[in-house]
């Protein structure tokens, strides 16, 4: 059977399609050609309801075992194999049928400031018109009413960025020598150190890789009376797509989607006011997070995260300087 050997396994908005790019140049690794086929997130076919655009996603989700296996086919001879799908990281079940099915795999781990993820993961579906909700704290307390309401993981701002109770349970799973965790700045400040740790990692040859593409960069656009008419044509069109036939309903969310996109610049810094509304629910989590990892992570309750750092199967210990550099990546 053609099955990975290693997973980026986490978390949404960390980078992980950066990290996806950059190993797939190197000749030694095969990175599947869909980015993130979200194979082992069931048992089988995906739900067929959730929140505004879910459908069309889990139309996405190559869950047939040889659909999913016909992703590595090609991969050369000796190559490892590789996949990243950013929510085995947030999903137990998941890591429990990986380890039944690969019980040697290794796992690479991307974490981000929790609350610059969230937000990141909020404009993201805000600017694609998905999300109602124009307020990214606002939008943050609705979600245990969306989680019941069975709204798909991306929408789970908060419980996303729990990196403590997530890396104690794929912990329990995995040994610790097959999981790799750094932080999401490291590929900002250190691309070609980062870099060069993951191939030891994986156990193949070190210092080809030397950058990570730039990718996945969450826009904002302007909120203004045009935006929200758009944003609420696409999502009645998202509803609308699940019963057109064909790929009726995709061209026509794809192309409100790109006039959304008109215009928009890179995602607004939050403010301290909104850091602050947010801090409290991630505090005791990241606390778990620096016990379980030896590694300290004060910074995410500052005024301002996304430091550097790297810890996991190969720790440096070091911390990375932020002058100037970009937020999203």
């Amino acid at each position: 059977m053609a099955l990975p050997d290693f997973f980026v396994a986490g978390a949404p908005k960390a980078g992980t399609t950066a990290l996806h790019a950059a190993l797939a140049r190197h000749p030694a690794l095969y990175m599947s050609p869909v980015k993130e086929p979200k194979f082992f997130l069931t048992d089988g076919p995906p739900p067929t309801q959730g929140g505004p655009g879910d459908v069309r996603t889990y139309r996405e989700h190559v869950w047939r075992q040889a659909d999913y296996e016909a992703l590595f086919d090609p991969a050369p001879a000796g190559a490892l194999r590789g996949e990243s799908t950013p929510f085995y990281l947030y999903r137990d079940d998941a890591q429990l049928r990986i380890r039944s099915r690969i019980p040697d795999a290794r796992l690479i781990v991307v974490l981000r400031d929790p609350i610059e993820r969230a937000h990141s993961n909020w404009t993201h579906l805000w600017s694609a018109g998905l999300d109602p909700i124009d307020d990214f704290v606002r939008a943050c307390a609705e979600e245990e009413r969306r989680i019941a309401a069975g709204w798909a993981d991306f929408w789970h701002y908060v419980q996303l960025g729990m990196y403590g109770r997530q890396l104690e349970h794929l912990y329990s799973v995995f040994p610790r020598e097959q999981v790799l965790v750094f932080r999401y700045r490291t590929m900002i400040t250190d691309a070609a150190g980062l870099l060069d740790t993951v191939c030891g990692f994986l156990g193949v040859q070190q210092g080809i890789l030397t950058e990570v593409p730039r990718e996945n960069v969450t826009a904002h656009p302007p909120l203004t009376a045009r935006h929200r008419s758009l944003a609420r044509l696409l999502r009645a069109g998202s509803a609308l797509a699940t019963v057109l036939p064909g790929r009726l309903g995709t061209a026509i969310t794809d192309r409100l989607e790109h006039s959304l996109q008109a215009g928009a610049t890179a995602r607004q810094p939050l403010t301290w006011e909104q850091r602050q509304a947010l801090i409290p629910r991630f505090e005791s989590d990241i606390r778990l997070l620096e016990s379980l990892t030896g590694q300290e992570y004060g910074d995410w309750l500052a005024p301002r995260g996304d430091s550097g750092g790297l810890v996991g199967a190969r720790p440096t210990g070091q911390r990375q300087a932020r002058n100037g550099l970009p937020r999203d990546f």
